[in-house]
């Protein structure tokens, strides 16, 4: 069972939520919180494996918290109005694994809830497009990391979630070739895996 916290300070909102998801035979909610400070208190205390977070709450807002649950195994999905597209770089900066607008599909959430537990990193597309404009407003720039141009057309699939295979496909190379490419990724990014790579690339606006 996928274990969620839900926070947000709108108790409608919540229980909208918490009605849907545990209709899903994989999915359990296992607490709401109304403020920030709540929801990093209920996250040490049900230790859930994803929280939802809406960003505007009192009390402590959600980016308050998300710098609070930075480094913790709970994955955290921010859930909020579109009114806060400026606050996706921040969000995703302060370790969010994904950013989603109230208005998403009610079925594309639980099939987000069940992507980011499972490790990815996901974006609503006007997300994904606010972040990317924020980021290249931004007077430092991404990091400087020595990857090629395939190097960082593989990185942006990476983010994207696709498969070695479907990577391979969208390039016109081997799978093979791939492989490697990911590797030198990795290794150039000094991370350990896809999903951290996936993180690097959408917080330095390569997503």
């Amino acid at each position: 069972m996928i274990r969620v916290l839900i926070a947000d300070d709108h108790p409608v909102v919540r229980q909208g939520l918490r009605t849907f998801l545990d209709l899903q035979d994989d999915i359990t909610v296992v607490g709401e919180a109304g403020d920030g400070a709540q929801a990093v208190e209920l996250v040490g205390e049900l230790a859930p494996d994803v929280l939802l977070l809406d960003l505007k709450m009192p009390v402590l807002d959600g980016l308050g918290a998300l710098e609070r649950l930075t480094g913790g195994p709970t994955r955290v999905v921010v859930l909020t109005s579109v009114s806060d597209r400026g606050d996706v770089g921040p969000a995703m900066r302060a370790g969010a694994a994904g950013f989603l607008y109230k208005d998403v599909d009610p079925n594309a959430l639980v099939q987000a809830v069940r992507a980011v537990h499972g490790g990815q990193v996901l974006l609503a597309p006007e997300a994904a497009e606010a972040m990317l404009a924020g980021e290249g407003a931004r007077q430092d720039g991404p990091a400087p990391v020595p990857l090629t141009e395939r190097e960082r057309e593989v990185l942006r699939l990476i983010a994207a979630g696709r498969s070695n295979r479907e990577i391979a496909r969208a390039l016109a190379v081997a799978e093979k070739t791939v492989k490697t490419h990911v590797s030198n990724v990795l290794m150039k990014l000094g991370v350990q895996d896809r999903t951290q790579a996936a993180l690097w690339a959408v917080r330095h606006g390569l997503g």
